[in-house]
């Protein structure tokens, strides 16, 4: 668990960015609605909790940085005996005074009066530009002197680029959880008759063990379904001989992980999966080996499509010579996704790509991202030979770069085809 410690020292280090009487204002997420009166389980807004740990809605973080002096507020929700009876405890004024490092604690319905007081005596706003209209309209009622509105939410996401030891820890533990679902759908897969049963295999390790949720929703692609890159409905058939693309990572206090392993119905891999399998697990090794400071993303994307456009030439697969396929976009129908992202509190980091004057951010110790390249050959696919048509395969691990090269979080889940079948038989 992060510490209040941490997070005050984000809240100093996001008001020293700011400039001088200026105000910023970050608000909770609001609960989604399901249908009607019920709603979706509450996730807090990352950068909300990323600068706050604090997890309940109708909140607020307002930051004043003048000449001299800088405040932060938070505002939280009321205590409230009759509403906590049906939606559950509320943390309150008092108990949110003792427990955050803030100048002071407020309740949440007095953020407008404070936005009156504050506003007109400021120079700069900062708020996130994709706040809804109601937030945004509240704010800039009170603004008609503001000389200038600037984006706080990019800010903070350049801030979570880089992991401190204990959101790398979070994620280490979200991985760990992640590894025993995905070694127990290798083990169970063979007694799954269609897709939803391998995913509540997995999805009941993630919950066993703590995890709060699944970071995103799983994909568990049998067959052909594997072609379809962000498939979700998990409801067709497992057949025999298919292969299972299984997309899935549990959050844990709120800090994702980010996992592909793609594994035999049976078991067993036939020669055409092992193949393909063999290609793109080699790929990846190669393209981990690279990360390391200084190196950008653009050239494991670059490597990794010369890579695979190789390995398919050499099958058969692609005709022609590397360079051709990658420029005619050939190699682009069977891997059309890049080599990774960002992860972190997202499955996929909302932190950015290019620095402020639109230049590739260079890899740096402390940044995790995945490394996941995949081939993907729908059955319709008649270019392709025959045998490799209906195959989609995608390798994927959390890497954290370091000041020696970088580290393998998910090494410890298996994905060596010998380890796979090994395991696929050791279930009784």
């Amino acid at each position: 668990m992060i510490k209040e410690d941490e997070y005050h020292k984000r809240r100093r280090k996001f008001i020293q960015k700011m400039k001088k009487n200026s105000l910023a204002l970050f608000f909770s997420a609001e609960p989604k609605t399901r249908s009607n009166d019920t709603e979706y389980p509450y996730r807090q807004d990352s950068n909300f909790y990323y600068l706050s740990g604090f997890n309940e809605d109708k909140s607020a973080l307002l930051f004043i940085k003048r000449e001299q002096k800088t405040e932060v507020f938070l505002f939280v929700y009321k205590k409230d005996k009759t509403e906590e009876l049906w939606n559950g405890k509320r943390l309150g004024v008092e108990a949110a005074k003792k427990r955050f490092k803030v100048d002071d604690v407020f309740e949440y319905k007095e953020l407008t009066q404070k936005l009156k007081e504050y506003i007109p005596s400021l120079k700069h706003l900062y708020y996130d530009f994709l706040l809804d209209y109601s937030k945004v309209k509240l704010l800039k009622s009170h603004a008609k002197d503001i000389y200038s509105f600037r984006n706080a939410a990019k800010i903070v996401e350049a801030m979570r680029l880089i992991k401190s030891p204990a959101e790398i820890a979070e994620i280490k533990k979200a991985i760990s959880i992640t590894k025993e679902a995905h070694h127990r759908a290798i083990q169970t897969a063979k007694e799954c008759s269609y897709e939803y049963e391998l995913q509540a295999e997995i999805e009941y390790v993630f919950r066993k063990n703590g995890a709060q949720s699944d970071a995103y929703t799983s994909i568990v692609a049998a067959g052909n379904n594997a072609n379809t890159l962000h498939y979700i409905k998990n409801d067709a058939k497992i057949k025999k001989d298919d292969l299972i693309l299984i997309d899935a990572g549990c959050e844990y206090n709120s800090y994702a992980s980010d996992i592909t392993r793609t594994i035999p119905a049976n078991g067993v891999f036939t020669k055409e999966q092992r193949e393909l399998y063999t290609l793109v697990l080699s790929v990846e090794k190669e393209i981990i080996s690279m990360v390391r400071e200084g190196v950008l993303r653009s050239k494991l994307q670059k490597k990794a499509q010369k890579l695979l456009a190789k390995g398919l030439i050499e099958l058969g697969i692609l005709k022609g010579s590397v360079k051709k396929v990658i420029k005619k976009q050939q190699l682009q129908k069977l891997y059309p996704h890049g080599i990774g992202h960002w992860l972190g509190i997202d499955v996929h980091d909302q932190c950015p790509y290019k620095d402020t004057k639109g230049k590739e951010i260079a890899l740096c110790a402390g940044m995790i991202l995945t490394i996941e390249p995949g081939i993907y050959i729908d059955k319709e696919n008649k270019e392709v030979p025959k045998k490799y048509r209906g195959i989609g395969i995608r390798i994927e691990d959390d890497i954290l770069v370091t000041k020696e090269g970088c580290k393998n979080l998910s090494q410890e889940i298996v994905k060596e085809i010998d380890e796979i079948e090994a395991l696929a038989s050791s279930h009784k």
